[in-house]
């Protein structure tokens, strides 16, 4: 259930849900371009952390991240009245804690997209790998649809969730290829 659109709002014409459309998709394939042409620095740092203390210290922030976005989920299903047992409407703090979330997952995010891509690029060298790598360019390519559809209360109301799934599930996707990788001793199943 979306929020009512005033009438006052101008239309979006096709051209313009296009070009908005394509915006996410030069957002992922500009960080794929950029994490393939890069030379990657195996000693940079995050934080003043290097190697291995790097890598426990982005799964653990990765391990924040994605449970951010479960919060996330469930704090969007109750929005519009999808979550079972809750009261109707969200109380007014729930829309807003929603949002301050979302912007707390997303500044959790950068330390660790940054030191991936300075570090390592994107790389395709193994399944995992190359999971990894596409999913992160995909994971902020999927941050500005969200941005784009939240903005634009014109487009279709489906388009809000397929945005903010796509957003979940590429965070899920990082986790369980870095995060729970390392932190399960360089195994997952199926990777």
């Amino acid at each position: 259930m979306r929020p009512t659109v005033p009438d006052d709002l101008p239309r979006i014409r096709p051209w313009q849900v296009l070009l908005w459309a394509l915006l996410p998709v030069a957002v992922t394939l500009g960080l794929y371009w950029f994490g393939r042409a890069h030379t990657p620095d195996y000693t940079s740092s995050i934080f003043g952390q290097e190697g291995d203390d790097a890598n426990r210290l982005k799964a653990q922030l990765g391990t924040a991240l994605f449970g951010l976005a479960l919060v996330q989920v469930v704090l969007a299903l109750w929005i519009y009245g999808r979550l079972p047992g809750a009261p109707r409407p969200a109380p007014g703090p729930v829309p807003k804690v929603h949002r301050l979330v979302g912007l707390l997952a997303f500044l959790v995010s950068l330390p660790i997209a940054e030191h991936c891509l300075v570090t390592y690029g994107v790389q395709l060298t193994s399944p995992r790998v190359a999971l990894h790598s596409i999913t992160g360019c995909v994971l902020y390519g999927a941050f500005v649809a969200k941005v784009i559809v939240v903005r634009h209360r014109r487009l279709p109301g489906w388009a809000l969730p397929l945005a903010g799934g796509v957003l979940v599930c590429a965070i899920g996707l990082m986790w369980y290829s870095g995060a729970l990788w390392y932190l399960n001793g360089y195994q997952v199943p199926g990777l």
